[in-house]
């Protein structure tokens, strides 16, 4: 019997850095293994650029990785600049291509800003069903531009099944469209245990001094580092002690991170490691006595679970999946986001209380075994598209799912 084909649309996908391709390519993996013909359309506007002014015809180039059909679209480059309509409009040409060619049985489109509505006009042009998987800052951040609140709207509403990361998204999308309290699930996402042994010793370690606080990833506006750098700045005074910055800011905002760290006065007591592999940035998870995730807002974010994977006392925000995963005084230490005063108080408590330090973080790593292993993820996710193949479209087409 032919394999269900599922075609997922996605920003980024291994070897391209970002916690979205992380999730992709672990879900990407589990439905292989489930049986099922897998198939990820990677695109983002930011590529319709051509940084060189050389110009270049609509392409895709497919790729066979682990035993998943990876198809890359670039638009065409016909001028100095590529207007976004120009952009989507040849995207949908490559994925109507695609489609023709594989005749997909469904389509699962992962962050509804970008890929989300070019996916799921063709998925319902072609009666297929269609899932979308909210993320974060497509309804925290990009629901507030006012020319994406009503495509936003109609990608729920048409949608077969919505994911979220956590709850506090799946509410705030039932706000937007009530329909979604029918056709959607909120879980975590998951990660595989990792081996901290087998990593060797980071370039930056012998630089660091006294309580080590660090946070991980791609440092731009949502994080809250602002507050982290203030709240460090204040406790250099009165500590010995490094923050470490495992990654570096994204290019657009750094000459606003530049003046936020020389404002906060941090200097000496700041090391930055700027961007390293997946490895390199775990491996410094060890060396860290606290992880601060001050993030605004933040999905379900995957440094957290490597930061709980490492059995670090964890001080987070009251926001989206980390306030739901971590408990306050139990696997770790929950603050308000935006509050330096809060994040300098429970910074100063766990630095001088080192049993707590490691009570806080055994329960983490516990959890993080537990609750969110592959296994729990796996199976929501083959609940979410047992249910989503079920649907009239998939019936009247004869399309029913092989697990």
């Amino acid at each position: 019997m032919e394999k269900v084909k599922i075609c997922i649309t996605t920003l980024e996908y291994p070897p391209d850095i970002g916690g979205v391709g992380e999730s992709v390519h672990r879900i990407a993996k589990m439905l292989i293994d489930s049986g099922y013909e897998v198939h990820v359309a990677v695109f983002r506007s930011k590529e319709r650029l051509v940084a060189d002014g050389s110009c270049r015809r609509a392409s895709c180039t497919t790729t066979l990785q682990n035993g998943v059909f990876v198809h890359r679209i670039k638009s065409a480059a016909r001028d100095s600049v590529t207007e976004i309509q120009d952009f989507f409009s040849d995207v949908y040409f490559q994925l109507k291509y695609l489609h023709q060619k594989y005749n997909y049985n469904l389509f699962h489109a992962f962050f509804m800003n970008e890929t989300g509505y070019v996916t799921t006009l063709l998925a319902k042009g072609n009666d297929v069903p269609v899932i979308n998987s909210v993320r974060g800052s497509d309804l925290h951040k990009h629901i507030f531009n006012p020319k994406n609140h009503a495509q936003i709207a109609w990608i729920l509403e048409n949608s077969a099944w919505v994911t979220f990361v956590s709850r506090d998204l799946q509410k705030r999308a039932s706000v937007i469209t009530p329909s979604v309290n029918l056709k959607s699930s909120a879980f975590w996402n998951s990660i595989a245990p990792i081996n901290f042994e087998q990593f060797p010793t980071p370039s930056l370690v012998n630089e660091l001094s006294g309580i080590v606080i660090g946070s991980s990833g791609r440092f731009r506006d949502k994080k809250g580092i602002e507050f982290l750098l203030d709240a460090c700045a204040q406790l250099s005074q009165e500590l010995d002690l490094t923050l470490l910055l495992i990654g570096d800011f994204v290019e657009k905002e750094r000459e606003y991170w530049q003046q936020q760290i020389q404002q906060s006065g941090i200097g000496k007591n700041l090391r930055i490691t700027g961007i390293t592999s997946r490895q390199e940035a775990l491996a410094y998870l060890p060396h860290l006595d606290i992880f601060a995730i001050p993030s605004l807002h933040d999905g379900c974010p995957n440094t957290l679970l490597e930061a709980m994977s490492a059995g670090r006392a964890i001080i987070g925000t009251r926001v989206d999946a980390i306030a739901e995963i971590i408990e306050d005084g139990v696997n770790g230490l929950l603050i308000n986001p935006g509050s330096t005063e809060e994040l300098t108080a429970s910074l100063r408590y766990l630095a001088t209380q080192p049993e707590l330090r490691q009570k806080l973080g055994a329960a983490a790593k516990i959890k993080v075994r537990q609750q969110l292993a592959p296994s729990v993820e796996y199976q929501n996710w083959i609940d979410v598209y047992q249910k989503t193949l079920a649907t009239p479209e998939s019936v009247l087409l004869g399309k029913v799912s092989l697990v």
